[in-house]
């Protein structure tokens, strides 16, 4: 094991550089006060998901009293006036999954994302280290950590080694996160200190990759990533407190008032209530516990937390099914179509859900399980059946985690059961390129089903798995309405069937993400008695060209009518 002066090497990348040159509150907002905004190009949803339109908003002491067009001069003295002059103005955007310090972290570590071959991925993390006296022997603590890589934008398409990183840094360990973080690319030298050698055998819900000879190739799927990360020194509190800054400040630029973070340990969730104590979170966070934490059962015998700030709220739990698509651990019902003996992993065993899924539900918290293949959708939608029967009293807003690829037949059950999918547009178009490869024409009947969903009244709960995806919101906004990619590719859309209006788009983003949260009474639109959670924006998202929607930019951000955020 390693001792607690190792570190974890980290650099600030160009991006974040850039957003701490704008304004922003060190603190949550400070509710004292009335404030009538005016001449707003406003845009809201109503409770049942009807476009409004306004131009002036009264809020005392961050709750809305008053919306509508030319409200005239309020009889109250001590009001504050703020002319919006004419701005676009959309509710505060709600991301419905994301990883909140895990995005702190990517943000200081090598980003690979975008990288064309397994070799340029593995130059920059040379250049990342470069200059700073390491791979040294007294510098071999230090673990070098980076995201991104992709090999289907490569031009093999292959899965990445050990030997690359080994010629160019034998003496530290590398770990590096594939985009979807179901995978991770290690050297030698992480795989010594972890144990692994060719007798190592794969742990359930996991592959430990080895090559013809037997030897491990320095590819960790799924569960076999722990075999790496748990060895890994933990973040300390100051090393938190870096993350949940970094990322404060970059959700709050891109116009994210309130997040999801899907997945947290019992470390994280202290400290996030700390902070919530202490008037210190900078936006809305709707935290899942993560199940794989050994102290699960206390942290469900504890109940639901709220501040009453309402900034945070803790009353569910991420579980995780299988893998993802793109490493092939996406379970599926039939084998994959471009490798014919491999249906993917379970990261959690058919025979333990039922007890997973009665301890969470039976706790009274919402169960929001991670499914992307059709055979873990259909065991997650089985066994919320058979759990309901035993909690009638809690089964209504639990849901599944991107339900990627459902088949067609399974489809209804979520309207059946009452179960929200949680979906990230981006995620079809980042998949585009290869998902017809990995399921074959047929099963995408039932994949990134948006519309398919949305017409038999499910309500989607829309995000983006940042920092998988990029976090900007407005990303997802035009994936979800043009089925295209940041290039407008493919010209008329993927799949156009399931592209969705603008309303339902940014419904999904809002009033629906609330929904999931169980906020809809306080946030997710402008409505008389909700939190003045809004965004200043330079284009009009419902009448610019669909192909602007993506390069929309956020030019201030208010959480309780504050400015938390000004361009």
């Amino acid at each position: 094991m390693f001792k607690s002066s190792q570190l974890i090497l980290t650099i600030k990348c160009a991006a974040v550089t850039l957003i701490l040159t704008y304004i922003f509150v060190a603190s949550s907002p400070v509710l004292s006060k009335t404030v009538h905004f005016v001449n707003a190009n406003g845009y809201t949803l109503d409770s049942d998901g009807n476009l409004l339109q306004f131009t002036d908003m009264l809020v005392e002491d961050g709750v809305i009293t008053a919306i509508g067009t030319k409200l005239g001069n309020p009889k109250q003295e001590d009001i504050e006036i703020k002319n919006l002059a004419n701005k676009t103005i959309l509710p505060g955007l709600i991301d419905s999954h994301g990883h909140i310090l895990r995005l702190g972290a990517t943000l200081q570590e090598v980003d690979l994302r975008g990288s064309s071959s397994e070799q340029e991925a593995a130059n920059r993390v040379v250049e990342f280290v470069s200059g700073k006296e390491m791979g040294k022997k007294e510098e071999t603590n230090i673990w070098i950590r980076g995201d991104g890589w992709n090999q289907e934008l490569w031009a093999n398409r292959q899965f990445p080694t050990k030997a690359s990183l080994d010629k160019l840094l034998p003496n530290n360990p590398i770990v590096l996160n594939r985009i979807d973080g179901h995978a991770i690319w290690v050297n030698s030298k992480a795989l010594e200190l972890a144990g692994v050698t060719k007798d190592s055998v794969s742990p359930a819900g996991g592959e430990i990759v080895k090559d013809a000879d037997g030897e491990p190739t320095g590819l960790l799927i799924d569960n076999a990533e722990f075999l790496v990360t748990d060895i890994i020194p933990k973040a300390s509190e100051n090393e938190l407190e870096r993350q949940l800054s970094l990322a404060s400040q970059h959700l709050l630029s891109l116009g994210v008032t309130s997040a999801h973070d899907a997945g947290i340990s019992k470390q994280v969730r202290d400290f996030f209530i700390s902070k919530a104590e202490n008037n210190e979170l900078q936006f809305r966070i709707y935290a899942m516990l993560a199940a794989t934490d050994p102290n699960i059962i206390s942290m469900l015998k504890d109940g639901h937390y709220m501040d009453e700030q309402q900034f945070l709220s803790i009353r569910s739990v991420k579980a995780y099914g299988d893998g993802a698509l793109g490493s092939r651990g996406a379970a599926l019902i039939e084998p994959y179509s471009d490798d014919p003996d491999n249906y993917g992993l379970l990261v959690t065993a058919e025979e333990r859900l039922p007890s997973l899924f009665n301890n969470i539900i039976g706790a009274n918290f919402q169960l929001n399980f991670h499914a992307i293949g059709d055979r873990a959708n259909r065991l997650a939608l089985n066994q919320f059946a058979k759990t309901f029967e035993l909690f009638p009293e809690n089964n209504q807003r639990h849901r599944v985690e991107h339900a990627q690829v459902v088949a067609v037949e399974d489809i209804p059950l979520f309207k059946e059961y009452g179960i929200i999918p949680a979906m990230q547009p981006t995620h079809a178009t980042s998949d585009m390129n290869m998902a017809e490869d990995r399921v074959g024409k047929a099963r995408l009947k039932g994949a990134y089903a948006w519309q398919t969903f949305l017409k038999q009244g499910s309500r989607i709960a829309f995000g983006s798995d940042f920092p998988v995806e990029l976090a900007n919101p407005f990303h997802g906004l035009h994936a979800a309405i043009t089925r295209q990619d940041a290039n407008q590719q493919p010209k008329d859309g993927w799949i156009s069937s399931e592209s969705v209006t603008r309303i339902q788009a940014l419904k999904g983003f809002t009033l629906d993400a609330a929904y999931s949260g169980y906020q809809e009474e306080f946030i997710g639109s402008l409505e008389v008695g909700k939190k003045a959670d809004f965004i200043v924006i330079d284009k009009d998202y419902f009448k610019v060209d669909e192909s602007e929607i993506r390069d929309i930019e956020v030019l201030a951000t208010y959480i309780d009518a504050e400015p938390v955020f000004v361009k």
